[in-house]
């Protein structure tokens, strides 16, 4: 597995709720590349809990976006939007037994539409969760202007 460096480190006023590492409400989620996956592996913290002990179904569909999110920049080179998350809960994910994983992958490009299957893994490595994300990507130049986009060799120096 290959670390996916998060170029916006240290910008000033990046704060987002799923990947910055100084967020101190959010999950400080980590990537990694393997082969045309990528792989986060997550501790759940009792603060992110539904029911005792239960990782909340919000805070799952979030990691699940952002991991989507990240799969796409890496196969895509570029940046976009969320513009649907469908969400199948399957298993209980709990907060205090361990790390959890997840693994993303590209299935479906179309014009500007990827679509990303993601699967969560609980603490006893079941398919807890599992999504597709439809994701509209702007062109290059677009993602440099609106989202900041440092282009794709900036999250492998």
């Amino acid at each position: 597995m290959k670390k996916i460096i998060n170029p916006w480190k240290g910008m000033e006023g990046y704060n987002c709720f799923g990947c910055a590492p100084n967020n101190e409400a959010g999950v400080k989620m980590e990537f990694y590349e393997d082969g045309d996956e990528v792989i986060s592996i997550w501790k759940p913290q009792p603060q992110f809990q539904g029911w005792i002990d239960t990782l909340h179904g919000g805070i799952q569909a979030t990691l699940i976006d952002e991991i989507a999110s990240w799969a796409i920049f890496s196969r895509e080179k570029t940046a976009g939007v969320t513009v649907e998350l469908n969400v199948r809960y399957r298993k209980t994910v709990r907060t205090d037994k361990g790390e959890i994983w997840l693994r993303a992958k590209v299935t479906d490009v179309s014009r500007c539409l990827v679509t990303a299957h993601v699967e969560l893994f609980n603490e006893n490595n079941d398919l807890a969760t599992e999504a597709d994300v439809v994701y509209m990507i702007y062109p290059e130049e677009l993602a440099r202007k609106k989202l900041d986009w440092p282009g794709v060799d900036a999250f492998y120096k």
